[in-house]
């Protein structure tokens, strides 16, 4: 009797370590959930504007019912203002032939401009144009858009930079990462309901971004509607560029560099492709 439980407790005591070795085995086995990934839509043009075919559009901004643009390459770099119905560019102001513009962002009652390679920001009066004040940047300037408190840069790299629009100090940076990738060459910004819009430079899609985690939340396609606007003597010049968004009356706005049109879009859930 006492032989035969002494196996029997061997035998438990063995069953126990084989399931204890199991385990590993076992759990790579299961079924995990996989990772939600970023929500995705389409851009659908609702209305059409005509654009400046000639402008090579770095950034657009919307401030209590006007619209500013930014153009950029050397010898044709300007700061606008423009109608947003008929297209008509009521102020401009260019700059020499050094300066390589880029995006813009209007903050209280000043316009700040971006320089690509020249390693400057301009503060100008949104009204008069005035230049207020030249700040240095000792990056690339690519994008920039503001959160009601600190100015939002991209430089062209995956990063996001946060800094004071008084002193131009950083207050912190941020990378941005879809399902752990960073994105990067992230270019014109726009801070649209509590998320940064980004353009991704010669891709026709916008990162809709955190700016908390630098997560991707969600892609916006408008591979459609850039598609249109494609023209093959431009040698892959006109890409997308430009998003704007009016606040007011929660409407959304693209364009892209030497596009004839700027459309004023609504967001529609990507349909699944069937299996």
């Amino acid at each position: 009797m006492e032989l035969s439980c002494g196996r029997r407790m061997a035998a438990q005591l063995l069953t126990a370590l084989a399931l204890v070795a199991l385990l590993p085995a076992l759990k790579g086995c299961s079924r995990e959930e996989p990772e939600a990934g970023p929500a995705r839509f389409i851009g659908e043009a609702v209305k059409e504007y005509f654009h400046d075919q000639n402008a090579f559009t770095q950034g657009l901004a919307w401030d209590k019912g006007e619209m500013y643009e930014s153009t950029g390459l050397n010898g044709h770099s300007s700061l606008r203002r423009v109608d947003l119905e008929s297209g008509t560019i009521e102020q401009w102001t260019g700059y020499s032939q050094e300066i390589f513009a880029e995006g813009l962002t209007v903050f209280k009652d000043s316009v700040y401009q971006l320089t690509w390679g020249n390693g400057l920001i301009f503060q100008r009066d949104k009204r008069s144009f005035e230049l207020l004040r030249t700040w240095p940047w000792p990056r690339e300037g690519w994008g920039i858009t503001h959160d009601g408190s600190s100015l939002i840069i991209s430089d062209g790299s995956s990063t996001l930079y946060f800094l004071d629009p008084e002193s131009m100090e950083e207050r912190r940076r941020l990378t941005v990462r879809d399902q752990g990738r960073e994105v990067d060459r992230l270019n014109e910004l726009e801070y649209v309901k509590g998320s940064v819009y980004a353009n991704v430079w010669k891709e026709t899609r916008i990162a809709v971004i955190s700016p908390e985690s630098g997560t991707v939340t969600s892609w916006l396609d408008l591979s459609e509607i850039s598609a249109r606007m494609r023209q093959p003597d431009k040698g892959g010049e006109d890409v997308l560029n430009g998003i704007m968004h009016d606040p007011a009356s929660d409407r959304l706005f693209v364009t892209g560099k030497l596009w004839p049109t700027l459309f004023e879009i609504r967001l529609m859930p990507e349909r699944k492709k069937r299996l």
